[in-house]
């Protein structure tokens, strides 16, 4: 049974860019950036230094603690170990590798037969994502290995997230209609590893040739279900699709392991696959690269730590861009340089012409309630934009700043143009500063 969430908006969705796009492999390019803060955590350290010479899939970062490390995606020389600008919009420690073009294949990289994935434990399952550098593909970027064990003995429902309700992004549709099987199998393992012989994949109902290719794969004797969900932004987001899905409520506050809940990108359980019987660690992704104003939007299967500049390079644009995100329009950040690589997140590139240009002198509430209708979270947008005046950060936390997921609803629902999600990202931040003096 679907249930409906509260709040929430339907944006144009523009997925038609890229929708029947098949996945490309991407070209390698000469030089690639691998940043060594590609997750929630610590960031690596390198393992290398210049002048070293690495192989394709072989470790150059690793750290102690919320980490995981980061890998080569091709085989070369180390050009540099320096900051470099990051998607974050700040400079980040990076090895840079002039690519050989050889795709020498790191040694250490060794494919597993099913008989020997079957004699797996639990624990080395997670060792096996741990190591791989498997996180959160749909953005968060979380340690996988971390919420697996944390959900070890906690969990009893597990909800794969095809939702993919982002304008213009498809690269989850074109993984789930291409690679259906490699998911699947990706989301047995997970399964495995926390005892469970039931799950759901859950997708919206604009998806139907993914729901197709995924319900061609899927034997009702495995105990997965694929839920099909009505289209409605933030379907996605993950406290909105553990209740669409299962009729819980994430506490404020709480993480989803306190409704017994876990919930994957689809992506990451390809990802998962791939480490698991290929050997293969996270070192590319599907991106999809899209946008009002380019030639020819793609799919395409990139290696970490390809320029955005490249990428723009591939599709073609009718006239320069006008803002380029990370992301999509409703949550993704917009970049101050291309130079920045494509990490572990990163699922989509969209530019925007010059027509989504607006400016709003001095905006101001106009108190019109918009904003509070398509809060999903159920929260009081015109009370937190008005505490940041304040910059107080307790009453800034009475009016449960720290619960907005920043998804962009008030935002785009409010006729004043007040960049409240701007306001709250800039609050939280305070909040958090404060926090860490105490």
């Amino acid at each position: 049974m679907a249930f409906s969430f509260f709040g929430g908006i339907h944006p144009k969705e523009n997925k038609r860019y890229a929708c029947d796009r098949q996945v490309q492999d991407f070209p390698e390019p000469d030089i690639l950036v691998i940043p060594m803060a590609q997750h929630i955590g610590a960031p690596c350290k390198p393992l290398v230094k210049k002048g070293d010479v690495v192989t394709m899939g072989q470790k150059i970062g690793d750290n102690q603690g919320l980490c995981v490390p980061v890998h080569a995606s091709v085989s070369g020389k180390v050009k540099a170990v320096e900051p470099r600008p990051h998607t974050s919009g700040t400079m980040v420690m990076s090895v840079v590798i002039e690519n050989d073009h050889l795709d020498t294949l790191c040694e250490d990289i060794q494919p597993r037969t099913q008989e020997e994935v079957e004699k797996l434990t639990a624990e080395e399952l997670m060792n096996i994502i741990r190591e791989a550098g498997i996180v959160g593909m749909g953005g968060a970027t979380f340690p996988t290995h971390v919420k697996l064990s944390s959900g070890l003995g906690k969990v009893d429902t597990i909800i794969v997230n095809v939702s993919e309700c982002e304008p213009f992004i498809v690269a989850d549709d074109r993984l789930c209609q291409e690679y259906p099987a490699e998911m699947i199998s990706g989301l047995k393992i997970v399964m495995k590893i926390l005892g469970l012989n039931k799950a759901h994949i859950a997708m919206e109902d604009n998806k139907p040739a993914a729901a197709k290719a995924l319900k061609a794969k899927l034997d009702p004797k495995e105990g997965i279900v694929l839920d099909i969900l009505p289209a409605k932004y933030p379907q996605g987001a993950e406290k909105q699709l553990i209740y669409a899905v299962t009729g819980k409520e994430v506490p404020s506050g709480g993480l989803p392991a306190a409704v017994g809940c876990a919930v994957f990108n689809s992506a990451t359980c390809k990802a998962i696959h791939d480490a698991v019987y290929l050997g293969m660690p996270l070192i590319r992704r599907i991106v999809t690269v899209s946008g009002d104003i380019c030639m020819e939007p793609k799919n395409l299967m990139v290696p970490i730590g390809v320029s955005f500049n490249e990428l723009l390079e591939a599709v073609g644009t009718r006239e320069n861009p006008y803002k380029v995100l990370s992301g999509g329009p409703m949550m993704g950040a917009a970049q101050y340089d291309l130079a920045v690589p494509v990490i572990k997140g990163s699922n989509a590139v969209t530019i925007l012409g010059i027509k989504n240009k607006y400016a709003v002198v001095q905006s101001r509430c106009i108190r019109c309630g918009k904003c509070i209708d398509a809060c999903p979270m159920g929260l009081m947008p015109v009370l937190m934009y008005k505490s940041t005046y304040t910059s107080d950060p307790e009453e800034m936390k009475s009016v449960h700043m720290l619960d907005c997921i920043e998804c962009g609803c008030c935002a785009y629902t409010c006729p004043a143009s007040v960049p409240l999600v701007l306001a709250f990202r800039a609050a939280k931040q305070r909040i958090r500063d404060a926090a860490a003096k105490k």
